[in-house]
């Protein structure tokens, strides 16, 4: 399953470039969401040092970042505010060891199933997720410790900082590609700040207020081992089980869909089943070394999408520049401005939401669009694993609506006997409709149903069929049933004598069992 990668000379220097850009930002990143989650920004630093790296090195999806999340971080909040952070170090353990299970099991090709209405919403709701996320950059804490907006000459300064990142980012590609136009603007404009000597927040401000401490810094050590100090008995276990099914899941839906989303991009194809095996081993590794866990991260893989990384080396290098920078560089990266990276995220924003949707909703089916609306709505007001959930299960349920609808039954004379010609799928949602479609009083003593164009699909058919093959019984005519698959054959065995089926016509089918990755 897993293979060491190989490096193309010729994308290497553009993977380290794009990989370093993507470290810049995944500082504040990290340091947000471990905030988030309540635990110190170091835990957060070393999760995503350890996440970036492991499923650089042994995921699915070459060119994708991963690291600690907020979807994650979510979850974690209130375990580490009731028990505590060594709880956390436990569940993210366990999640890993449940997102390996996945993978052995080769659970990650269902993210396929995955209607594409879904995945236009988990796009359009992330990318909103984003953008809002960044607005908190423009709050500054007050005497109090209270949040309020900035205003005057330092909005002012924040906003064309912002936007001449951004003008770099759309301009720069058009002169040249050689180097990622992100990582120009990022130190284009600290350069610019530091030279010019303008009062801006930096990223040092940032980490001071988020930990309330005025001497905090970025600089830190690499993680250690570090086995979960917690009572290893059944009642850890009940506390922690639940967060960690919760962690796993979200961490497996974000990472399959945002995999699916780069494979759209570059026209190429990831491994589902890998990504599983990756992404739960970096999390065991979180565990066992003190980070809080995380997953796949669409801003900053759209980042390195961008920035030209396409390569595994781009991920690893994203991971180890991270940590280097923690360990040697931390007076450099705390001097970069929020306003550079926060214009980063905003492009970012504008090239992951799909603003060909506009367009789509008169012309998709209502529903699609719907199911569109919704996942982008719950995934802002909720998390991203609730909206794909919510998404799978009104697309099935119209899907269902709609084919049951398709039933039908043609009626031919073929001599003395009646036969009903069925199309559609006989399942759950059309055998009521399927009922109503004969009449045993009124027809004659022998009839057929013709099942070539039909499928017998779930035991809600197969109690369908019995109930019209009891109400022939009673009217005292004989019900038989023709060109049957032999897996539908095989449903039907319980009806026993009620029933009799024309073996000498009846085509084999094949069968798909099982979806192929």
């Amino acid at each position: 399953m897993f293979q060491f990668p190989h490096f193309a000379g010729a994308n290497t220097r553009q993977d380290l470039l794009s990989g370093l850009t993507v470290a810049l930002a995944l500082v504040p990143e990290a340091v947000a969401f471990a905030f988030v989650a309540g635990v110190s920004p170091m835990i957060g630093l070393h999760a995503a040092f350890m996440m970036g790296l492991i499923a650089a090195l042994l995921g699915g999806r070459p060119g994708m970042i991963s690291g600690a999340t907020g979807a994650m971080a979510v979850v974690a909040v209130s375990l580490v505010a009731e028990h505590g952070v060594e709880y956390l170090f436990l569940a993210v353990l366990l999640a890993g060891l449940l997102q390996l299970t996945a993978g052995l099991f080769k659970l990650g090709k269902f993210i396929r199933l995955v209607p594409y209405p879904v995945m236009i919403g988990f796009v359009n709701g992330l990318a909103l997720v984003i953008f809002l996320a960044q607005l908190g950059q423009f709050k500054v804490p007050d005497a109090s410790g209270q949040l309020h907006w900035l205003a005057g000459p330092d909005l002012y300064l924040m906003l064309g900082l912002v936007a001449l990142t951004m003008l770099i980012i759309w301009g720069l590609p058009k002169l040249t590609t050689a180097v990622p136009a992100s990582l120009v603007a990022i130190l284009t404009i600290t350069l610019l700040v530091q030279g010019l000597g303008l009062e801006t927040r930096t990223v040092v401000d940032f980490v001071r207020g988020m930990t309330g401490d005025a001497g905090a810094s970025l600089a830190g050590s690499l993680p250690a081992f570090h086995l979960p100090e917690v009572p290893w008995n059944l009642a850890t276990l009940q506390i922690v089980l639940p967060y960690a099914v919760i962690l796993a899941s979200v961490g497996l839906i974000e990472s399959l869909l945002t995999l699916n989303l780069i494979d759209e991009m570059t026209q190429t194809r990831g491994n589902g089943n890998r990504e599983c095996l990756g992404q739960g081993l970096a999390n065991v590794t979180n565990g066992l070394f003190g980070g809080m866990g995380g997953c796949a991260m669409i801003g900053q893989s759209m980042i390195n999408i961008e920035s030209g990384g396409r390569g595994r080396l781009s991920g690893i290098s994203a991971a180890v520049l991270l940590m280097a920078l923690v360990l040697f560089g931390a007076p450099l990266i705390e001097q970069i401005p929020l306003a550079a990276l926060v214009g980063v995220m905003f492009m970012v924003v504008l090239g992951t939401f799909e603003w060909a949707s506009f367009k789509m909703m008169g012309k998709v089916p209502k529903q699609d669009a719907f199911v569109i609306l919704l996942v982008t709505l719950v995934t802002l007001l909720t998390d991203l694993a609730l909206a794909v959930f919510t998404g799978v299960i009104v697309s099935a349920l119209v899907f269902a609506w709609q084919n049951a609808r398709q039933i039908r039954a043609q009626r031919c004379q073929e001599g003395e006997i009646l036969v009903y010609r069925l199309s559609g799928p006989l399942f759950f949602a059309s055998s009521r409709r399927f009922g109503e479609l004969f009449s045993p009083q009124q027809d004659p003593q022998q009839v057929i149903l013709d099942f070539a164009d039909s499928r017998v699909c779930d035991h809600s058919a197969i109690e369908a069929i019995d109930s019209l093959a009891e109400r022939y019984q009673q009217a005292g005519k004989r019900l038989q049933l023709r060109h049957l698959s032999p897996d539908c054959r095989r449903l039907l065995r319980r009806a026993g004598d009620l029933v009799e089926v024309d073996l000498t016509e009846d085509p084999l089918y094949a069968v798909i069992s099982e979806l192929q990755d």
